[in-house]
């Protein structure tokens, strides 16, 4: 063997060594997705992914990441399925080179389960908008995030929309509001709060459950038909959302008396329906369209160099949007926390700072390129669920588009802010959680 020859194989190796390894463990920014789409909710999980990866390149491909650091993306598909989602959970909450940052489940009951992980793994959970809804309470759950409004919250506003339509809170007296709801934990969210508006304003509530996947539904029409509610809620999700519409059209309940959550409403909910679906209402906290300054930007730095994850023609859908103001708060919040810490290469823990002092406010949002896409919201160790305002949009048939038709209402606290207190105290009780102290 040529000696001379394996001397210079071998300093050529250590030369290249410091520059492979420099690479191999360059940090990264980890923000992984849980995702659905495959399974009965998969033309709900897909937008939401699509926008989530899109934003991603986005920030990627124009700014070099965030504030310059490139970020991984790491996606894993739980079919919507918990047991999946938490299997997803264990393999990514340690991807490499660093750890995943926050966790978005999309998913209630994904969400439930992974609440006692964060705070031993201490990774920030974000269930935007969805999930448990005392966990707005920071004091016990400083791990989790459900900004900008709860369950509770919205079906406060809701029922504040239907007095308005009737004359009033008190015209609400006598009135029956009924609750078709997926029999779920998410499904079952608002009943609590519901019940205790029955109680204080005197309407007449039934919750009226619907199985997974939420196709037979038959009798539950049949009943309303009979029964004549003079409103119904639906806590729905995926084809049960469709099929409750056609239903609904089936039995001519009045389109403009029949409210979906802010999950019941989107395209994909509609269109099946057809023109019998004009007139229907769901709870909304951000626009639709996709018209703004930020769809322009990711239509020029990702579908026009061929990265875009979905169709471009679906870029502004409400679902594509949703997934947009996820990850942007998502952003914003490891953005804050490189701020509040001095670093670039920060921690889980440094980001769940971040999500517990972040403010984004409109200023901020139109330099986003969402000028009045959505609200401005201020997180505190105390309230992790942010302004809780929720606005009515309604579909129109013809135009194929929803509309803002109402105001954005406040939450009633003095409805939702003893449920939070009572719920988020058992679970203390129940795990052995020792409240903080805000100062």
């Amino acid at each position: 063997m040529n000696l001379r020859k394996l001397t210079g194989v071998a300093v050529a190796a250590v030369l290249a060594l410091p520059m492979f390894a420099s690479h191999a463990n360059a940090y990264e920014l980890v923000i992984p997705t849980l995702d659905y789409r495959t399974g009965p909710y998969a033309p709900n999980g897909i937008p939401l992914a699509n926008a989530y990866s899109d934003y991603i390149n986005l920030l990627n491909e124009r700014d070099g990441g965030i504030e310059g650091v490139k970020i991984k993306h790491v996606d894993c598909e739980t079919g919507y399925n918990t047991k999946k989602g938490v299997e997803c959970y264990e393999n990514i909450k340690n991807t490499a080179p660093s750890r995943a940052l926050a966790i978005q489940p999309f998913s209630t009951g994904i969400t439930y389960q992974l609440i006692p992980k964060s705070a031993v793994d201490e990774i920030p959970i974000f269930s935007m908008g969805y999930g448990r809804t005392s966990a707005a309470n920071g004091k016990v759950f400083p791990w989790v995030f459900n900004f900008p409004a709860t369950y509770w919250s919205q079906a406060t506003a809701l029922v504040q929309y239907i007095a308005d339509q009737e004359g009033g809170m008190a015209s609400l007296k006598g009135k029956k509001i009924y609750l078709v709801y997926h029999n779920s934990a998410y499904g079952k969210e608002p009943i609590r709060t519901l019940e205790a508006l029955a109680e204080k304003y005197g309407f007449e509530y039934r919750g009226l459950p619907v199985d997974h996947p939420g196709q037979e539904q038959k009798a539950t029409w049949l009943q309303i038909r009979k029964e004549r509610p003079d409103w119904v809620l639906m806590w729905g999700w995926g084809v049960m959302n469709q099929v409750a519409i056609k239903e609904a059209a089936s039995i001519r309940f009045p389109m403009d008396r029949f409210i979906g959550v802010w999950w019941s409403g989107s395209e994909n909910d509609v269109l099946p329906a057809g023109e019998a679906a004009d007139g229907y209402l769901s709870g909304a906290f951000h626009a639709a369209g996709g018209d703004f300054a930020l769809h322009d930007d990711i239509r020029k730095y990702v579908y026009d160099k061929g990265m875009g994850a979905g169709d471009r023609d679906r870029i502004g859908e409400v679902l594509y949007n949703r997934g947009l103001v996820a990850v942007m708060w998502t952003v914003e919040a490891i953005r804050n926390a490189m701020k509040i810490h001095g670093t670039k290469e920060v921690t889980p823990a440094m980001v769940r700072d971040g999500f517990e002092s972040l403010e984004v406010d409109e200023a901020r949002l139109a330099e986003l390129g969402l000028k009045d896409f959505t609200y401005g919201i201020k997180i505190t160790c105390e309230n992790h669920e942010g302004p809780g305002r929720v606005a009515v949009q309604q579909w129109d048939a013809k135009a194929k588009k929803w509309s803002m038709v109402s105001k954005f209402y406040e939450p009633l606290r003095e409805i939702t802010a003893p449920l939070i207190e009572a719920d988020s105290m058992a679970y203390a009780k129940e795990n052995n959680v020792t409240p903080r102290t805000c100062s």
